[in-house]
């Protein structure tokens, strides 16, 4: 059993043996957690900052430490089937092409959100390959399976697990597939915005300024913010 002094130091999260903090787990991670493999380690996290993104920014642990676990419906002999996909989260899981062809499928796409926290029993969000449903597919990429300690959800959004990446691969159901995360493309540079054109403070319909409503006004500044080739064709 893990102890304190073993604690991994991930970020400036604190990490708890996970046998010792069931609470802090959804149920069906705690149910399942007397039966792993290895040790694990739990740290609990504010709940708005659960997605990964949020998560690696707030509390400093790095990106390639932690690995998304996604859902799949893969649809075969006129049944769908759910499984799940363990990928780098510097990666997404290549779900329509080596997902689709391992699990024989016609068709595969990542379930919708109701379903997949209906049928694992946990949190969106927080869905952890860590006691899914018994006949799951569990599909762990390479690079997570040969990791010294991965950060993984814990069932709920409330906390994470750290988990070595053996233990993982170890899991019932758990099969390692080279390639399963596919890279990231870089995403398009923002154009920088169109520079906004200083108009007349009365600017309204003409977009140079307001003609007085008085022809006597001398207010003349709806001539004046013209164009200078206004009017000349």
């Amino acid at each position: 059993m893990p102890d304190a002094a073993s604690a991994p130091r991930l970020g400036s999260l604190t990490w708890l043996p996970a046998a010792d903090h069931a609470e802090l787990l959804g149920p069906p991670v705690a149910a399942a957690l007397p039966a792993l493999a290895g040790a694990a380690w739990v740290a609990t996290i504010d709940d708005d900052l659960a997605d990964t993104a949020a998560f690696t920014e707030a509390y400093g642990v790095p990106l390639a430490a932690s690995a998304n676990c996604v859902v799949v419906a893969a649809r075969r002999a006129g049944q769908t089937v759910l499984a799940a996909c363990l990928v780098p989260a510097t990666t997404r899981a290549d779900v329509n092409g080596l997902v689709r062809r391992h699990l024989g499928a016609r068709k595969a796409s990542f379930a919708p959100q109701d379903v997949a926290v209906a049928e694992s029993g946990m949190a969106y969000g927080g869905i952890t390959p860590v006691g899914l449903p018994a006949g799951w597919p569990v599909l762990v990429d390479a690079a997570v399976a040969a990791a010294d300690l991965v950060v993984v959800g814990s069932g709920t959004r409330g906390s994470k697990l750290a988990v070595p990446g053996p233990v993982l691969a170890a899991l019932p159901g758990a099969e390692v597939l080279e390639g399963l995360g596919r890279p990231v493309p870089e995403e398009a540079q923002p154009r920088p915005a169109e520079p906004v054109r200083e108009r007349a403070p009365d600017d309204r319909d003409l977009g140079w300024g307001e003609r007085p409503a008085d022809p006597s006004d001398d207010d003349r500044r709806y001539l004046e913010d013209r164009p200078p080739h206004w009017g000349s064709d």
